[in-house]
């Protein structure tokens, strides 16, 4: 076994790797970019070296670099993960040229695996079912549109070095196919350097299933069962579990023997996933599916701990073992599955707004606890921590959370308290839309194809699973409780007519959805809370909050108690609840005192906006409440006051900026 290995990735993978190295006694050795310097995979590995910039191509892609750092810490093997250079030939054969063993498959496997057109026809002579379709070298416009009128529409013309779903269109009718050619073609050539491309039937109602395969030296290879990951956006994979829902034990084992003969077709070594496009007749009729060979990616997939959590297996402890010249550590016939995993990808995007990518702060990142690193009910792998910035130049992937449970019902509950628990605020994230598709008709009856999020897209996007009433309720509950914390006391428990602020009536102002709303609140005799929403005549009654742990039970009127957790960016307060999460702006300059008193001199934007104007210069002293800047938001001009008295230290933004969400406008001193 290795005493030391390199990983040539970063992030959550990186992290992965090097938790079974450990675990192992092998030690480990980072490498990381400018942008990467206090990453969290570094400080997980025994040694770290810096390799370039922080885009790729500076860094991650510069193999070079990679195998000196390997060389100059004396690794013994290249572990590369997914992505970046795990599926280049070129990277492999250097690995060997340098006397390093690259974890992973032969040169000769990725390169036939690589160009789709050459893989397929590989596949073909090894008895894999193919799509029908055309793959040869001929790239003629005229003699591609004649194969495409052949097979028949609609057709799938997809580039041939293609992956993530670039390079690819569908055609329904033969008029358009000219122009679906052109494009495809462009696109591929700016994104592969090649611009060959195939043509084959396009599926309908299709399913991706693909199948974990893995070989050893020796020549033997076995398959690690299935996994579905039909729920997809842009081509690219969202939710994924194992095993499939309705498969059937015939087409698993016809499934399993065909990725068993892909693999032996190109003298596989290593883990490997061969991907099935899966046709179905009708949802709730798994005897009518018809599988056929897409692609085999020639690594670990982001998607292998679901296959760890049903058969009880380490895949990268599989990995190493066998790089390191051991046999596979188990027969085919001593493969078991146990109950039911889902992964569900946690990205800083946008869904809605067509999945656009987020970058920003992790300025608070909350996850549900891990109860086992194998095999147990929640799993979370991840390569950032609070603080970390997302930036720009690697996927928007943050985490993984990974749940498993005997059933696919019991998983399917947990994966959705699981996401409940994870708080996120800083930047955008797909965290809420994970949750409507998990709790979504057709993925919880398991009615999947790789349309599913376009099907039901009335039910996934612009939901709102918090309404106004019962974000209003929580954010005045928890800034009264901030108050009362402050203050030292419970002056709502006096029986002595005190008045909050000398006043019986209190006003708090929001805006919710691009729109203002009001909330008064009224101190009763009795020492109860009246709370009511202006405008909306069902949404008043008495106002009662508990803490538990760090957030309050919260009820209004004849609402059910809810619990609920609040967590601020400028003015913005983003409310969790096991219902849902949302976010309200809060223009009642006392709607987060406690806040304000932790913050001090840091005065932030409250929302995405234009700086108007600033009342103040530095030096200038200014005292408590002091109006300091101008802001222009959601269609509202919005003041900006100072929480106390003091000195203005620095502007750090001009008349007519636009300034992000939570970015800071000036600093305030004592």
């Amino acid at each position: 076994m290795f005493k030391k290995i390199l990983i040539a990735n970063r992030g959550e993978i990186a992290c992965r790797v090097a938790a079974t190295a450990r675990r192992m006694g092998i030690q480990t050795v980072a490498v990381y970019s400018d942008a990467d310097a206090g990453a969290k995979h570094v400080q997980a590995c025994d040694e770290a070296v810096h390799v370039g910039g922080s885009a790729p191509k500076d860094s991650y892609l510069r193999w070079e670099r990679i195998l000196q750092a390997a060389k100059d810490t004396g690794a013994q093997a290249v572990h590369p993960g997914y992505g970046f250079l795990s599926e280049n030939e070129d990277f492999a054969k250097a690995c060997a040229a340098a006397g390093l063993v690259f974890i992973g498959p032969p040169a000769s496997a990725i390169l036939a695996m690589g160009l789709k057109a050459e893989s397929k026809r590989l596949m073909e002579s090894a008895g894999v079912p193919l799509v029908p379709g055309y793959h040869g070298a001929d790239q003629d416009p005229a003699l591609l549109q004649h194969e495409a009128d052949r097979i028949g529409y609609p057709a799938l013309i997809k580039a041939s070095a293609g992956g993530g779903g670039k390079g690819m269109r569908v055609v329904e009718k033969s008029e358009d196919f000219a122009a679906a050619l052109a494009s495809c073609k462009r696109e591929a050539i700016n994104s592969f350097g090649s611009d060959a491309v195939l043509i084959e039937k396009y599926v309908q109602r299709p399913r991706h299933i693909e199948i974990q395969v893995f070989g050893d030296t020796q020549g033997n290879c076995v398959y690690l069962f299935e996994r579905d990951c039909s729920v997809q956006r842009r081509h690219q994979k969202v939710l994924e579990e194992a095993p499939a829902p309705g498969m059937t034990e015939a087409l698993r084992a016809q499934m399993g023997a065909a990725a068993v003969a892909a693999a032996k077709a190109v003298n596989y070594v290593g883990a490997g996933t061969v991907e099935f496009i899966v046709e179905q007749t009708a949802y709730d009729q798994p005897e009518s599916m018809k599988f056929f060979f897409m692609e085999m990616n020639t690594r670990l997939q982001v998607e292998h701990p679901v296959t760890e959590a049903i058969t009880g297996l380490d895949l990268v402890e599989w990995q190493l073992r066998v790089a390191s010249g051991e046999a596979l550590p188990l027969r085919q016939d001593q493969l078991r599955i146990q109950g039911h995993a889902i992964e569900a990808r946690i990205c800083a995007e946008n869904p809605d707004n067509n999945f656009l990518p987020a970058t920003g702060t992790l300025q608070v990142y909350r996850k549900p606890q891990a109860t086992s690193f194998e095999r147990g009910t929640v799993r979370v792998d991840d390569g950032v921590r609070e603080g970390d910035t997302i930036s720009p130049f690697y996927d928007s992937m943050v985490a993984k959370l990974i749940v498993h449970g005997d059933t696919r019902e019991q998983a399917l509950a947990r994966l959705d308290t699981a996401l409940a628990q994870t708080h996120i605020v800083g930047l955008n994230t797909n965290v809420q839309f994970l949750r409507h598709v998990v709790r979504s008709e057709a993925f919880a009856t398991a009615k999947l194809d790789t349309a599913l999020i376009q099907r039901e897209a009335p039910v996934l996007f612009k939901q709102e699973a918090v309404g106004l009433p019962a974000a209003v309720a929580a954010v005045v509950a928890h800034t009264l409780h901030a108050e009362k914390a402050l203050q030292g006391a419970d002056p709502f428990s006096r029986r002595d007519g005190w008045q909050s602020h000398g006043l019986a009536q209190r006003r708090f102002e929001f805006v919710w959805q691009d729109q203002p709303r009001s909330a008064r609140l009224n101190y009763l005799h009795d020492g109860a809370l009246s709370l009511s929403l202006e405008g909306d005549d069902a949404a008043s009654g008495v106002l009662t909050f508990a803490a538990h742990g760090e957030g309050l039970w919260v009820q209004w009127g004849n609402a059910p108690r809810c619990f609920s957790q609040l967590d601020w960016q400028g003015e913005t307060a983003h409310l969790f609840t096991p219902q849902g999460a949302t976010r309200i702006t809060v223009l009642d300059p006392l709607a987060h005192a406690g806040e304000a008193a932790q913050e001090g001199g840091r005065l932030t934007a409250p929302m995405p906006g234009k700086v108007v104007s600033f009342a103040v210069k530095a030096g200038d002293k200014v005292k408590a409440g002091q109006p300091l800047a101008v802001m222009e938001a959601m269609k509202m001009e919005h003041t900006i006051s100072a929480p106390k008295d003091g000195v203005v230290a620095e502007l750090l933004y001009a008349p007519g900026d636009q300034v992000a969400d939570g970015a800071e406008l000036l600093k305030l001193a004592a």
